[in-house]
């Protein structure tokens, strides 16, 4: 078996210029494929609920962008009072644009004394905490934001009419930290001139995720009949309810993922019909020499498996080395959905490209081992 690979490897660099073509048609392919994969798979952890997810948001009923979102901030007290109900924190969000946008720039308002039990994971990687105490415009910013706008401690950074200044670069598991600004909520409340006590938000913290609907109705129903009413819902289903239009466009890319697999599809099944129509008489000659059908038709699938593995390797490679590096975020209503890829993705489109190598060499191999022998060697 090692002896018809290194033939096929053989067979393929005598054709360097269209193996060379089919293998950057592969990977541009495959470039597309792991692209839109990786949004598939972002929109799907911010909006799929696990059992662990025990936090829920409340916000202003039938409001959606955080401009149109204004609770007074002694709701927090109400809100701890309801059974169940482990934390509240009051939150202030504003946001540069509330449609579907591929730049989004978010300061998030969290009460200075409450920020680690909001954000608990988050770690400063460059800068310290104790200015974040001192100054009043102190912001710290996300690790792929300061990245994106080329931010660093120490920097003045002024957006939506609002100057802060850059105390620290943090980093966080979840996505979303890595792309907002933090700043004091009272902060961003004068700043942002809706003056102090009205926030945008409550992030709710229940004890188990049991509690949630149960929690959930309570809020709302305590509020009904207040001047501003709430809708409650758990956090990733109150992402994908206010970020439609993101969901609908990222639900479009699927056909171009299915347009990406069909190319690289026709492009192998092409090139390896071009080498068997070339090779029609070293195919009849390795069968005269007695080499059986199935081993012609293994070195075929195996020139066809190398062309999708070497050009899924190099697309995959640069789609996750490219998104990593230009670090996008989409967002919409306030909301950002962060586009990063794991090292899983990569390997999935990699063993795609060698799947789909595979079964695009299935036509060319059977055309390769049903042609008579004796008619080949005349050819």
């Amino acid at each position: 078996m090692t002896a018809l690979l290194l033939l096929a490897l053989k067979q393929l660099t005598r054709h360097r210029l269209r193996t060379a073509l089919t293998v950057l048609g592969v990977a541009s392919g495959m470039f597309l494929f792991t692209s839109v994969e990786t949004l598939q798979q972002s929109l799907s952890a911010a909006t799929e609920e696990t059992a662990s997810d025990t936090t829920l948001v409340v916000y202003r009923e039938n409001r959606f962008c955080p401009m149109t979102s204004q609770l007074p901030e002694y709701y927090a007290d109400e809100i701890r009072r309801i059974p169940n109900v482990r934390e509240v924190i009051p939150i202030k969000i504003t946001v540069n644009n509330c449609g579907a946008s591929l730049d989004v720039i978010t300061f998030r308002g969290v009460p200075e004394a409450l920020l680690k039990k909001f954000a608990p994971e988050i770690e400063i990687i460059e800068g310290s905490d104790a200015e974040w105490v001192k100054r009043g415009d102190a912001a710290l910013v996300g690790e792929q934001f300061a990245k994106r706008r080329g931010l660093k401690p120490g920097d003045k950074f002024d957006a939506v009419g609002i100057t802060v200044h850059v105390v620290g670069i943090i980093r966080s598991p979840f996505a979303q930290d890595n792309n907002v600004a933090y700043v004091k909520l009272d902060f961003l409340q004068q700043a942002s001139k809706t003056g102090l006590g009205i926030v945008t938000q409550f992030n709710v913290r229940v004890n188990e995720s049991k509690n949630l609907k149960q929690v959930a109705d309570d809020i709302d129903a305590r509020f009904k009949s207040d001047q501003q009413p709430t809708n409650t819902r758990p956090e990733k289903a109150f992402f994908a309810e206010t970020a439609g239009q993101l969901i609908e466009l990222i639900g479009f890319t699927r056909w171009l993922g299915l347009g990406a697999v069909i190319a690289v599809v026709a492009l192998v099944a092409n090139a390896i019909l071009l080498m068997v129509r070339s090779r029609v008489k070293e195919n009849a000659v390795l069968r005269t020499l007695g080499y059986p059908g199935r081993t012609i038709m293994f070195l075929v699938l195996s020139e066809g498996g190398m062309l999708g593995l070497m050009g899924g390797i190099l697309g995959a490679g640069l789609a996750w080395g490219f998104l990593r590096w230009q670090s996008f975020t989409m967002g919409s209503e306030g909301h950002t959905l962060a586009i990063l890829p794991e090292v899983s993705t990569a390997l999935l489109a990699t063993g795609a490209a060698l799947l789909l190598g595979v079964i695009a060499s299935v036509h060319p191999a059977l055309i390769a081992i049903r042609q008579p022998i004796v008619k080949s060697l005349r050819s």
